[in-house]
């Protein structure tokens, strides 16, 4: 029998270096795409749950850094996004889910026609990068207010500079994670589900969030800015034994 075509997609997008142009190490050996087998999972178990036939999906890179003006993520991205186009048609949506790096590449690969939405943990933002590509797009950014390898403040100012380029924007603050998404990582993984199938409409966003992704262009940082013990009632508390060292972007 055929395998029906998907009605939407998630490509998942792992962090990795500022620079290195040499491939990823292979399997379990390349620890930033270890680290999102979890939301992989979690994801796709939200969105059998809801019926839905979506792929997810994770991109494959040929370098592990963003290696400066080449930004070698970012065209890896759009190759499998054009790579779904030709194979699921023009109306297929998805969703790109990065971590600090991947976050960054989904950032800059938002503009292609199948892209409905970024989810982006412990993004890696710097205030040069472009945002006129994120208009018309729902963005939701995710960082601890602890992390110490990408800078939360980055991230917020992100979000206000892309909701007033016309994007549908809101940041949820981790208190007391980290980088690696370790710390709380079953708070991480049931938010990002959540996220991930609320923005393509297999699920529902947690409320809060779709008011903040409906704020005005004008609307202020604090406005757009949710906690996610405090506004989204997701605390799922620490996981005793697994606190560890960041990752790299």
């Amino acid at each position: 029998m055929a395998q029906r075509p998907p009605s939407a997609a998630v490509l998942v997008l792992h962090g990795g270096r500022e620079t290195g142009t040499e491939p990823p190490p292979p399997g379990l050996l390349n620890l930033p795409g270890t680290r999102m087998r979890p939301f992989v999972r979690a994801v796709g178990r939200a969105a059998r749950a809801s019926g839905g036939n979506v792929l997810v999906t994770s991109v494959r890179y040929g370098h592990r850094g963003w290696n400066g003006d080449r930004a070698d993520p970012f065209h890896d991205a759009v190759a499998a996004l054009d790579a779904l186009r030709e194979e699921a048609g023009d109306d297929l949506p998805v969703v790109l889910l990065g971590h600090s790096m991947g976050a960054r590449a989904a950032l800059r690969a938002a503009g292609h026609p199948l892209v409905r939405g970024v989810v982006g943990l412990a993004p890696w933002c710097p205030p040069g990068d472009p945002v006129t590509q994120l208009a018309d797009r729902d963005i939701v950014l995710v960082h601890s207010d602890r992390d110490r390898m990408t800078s939360p403040q980055a991230t917020q100012s992100l979000t206000v500079r892309a909701r007033r380029a016309g994007a549908r924007t809101c940041m949820v603050t981790v208190r007391g994670g980290d980088h690696a998404m370790i710390r709380r990582a079953s708070a991480w993984h049931r938010l990002t589900a959540g996220l991930v199938t609320g923005l393509l409409g297999s699920g529902s966003l947690p409320g809060p969030v779709g008011e903040a992704l409906a704020l005005p262009p004008t609307a202020e940082a604090t406005e757009g800015t949710l906690d996610l013990d405090l506004d989204l009632g997701l605390d799922l508390g620490p996981d005793p034994g697994r606190f560890g060292a960041g990752t790299r972007a």
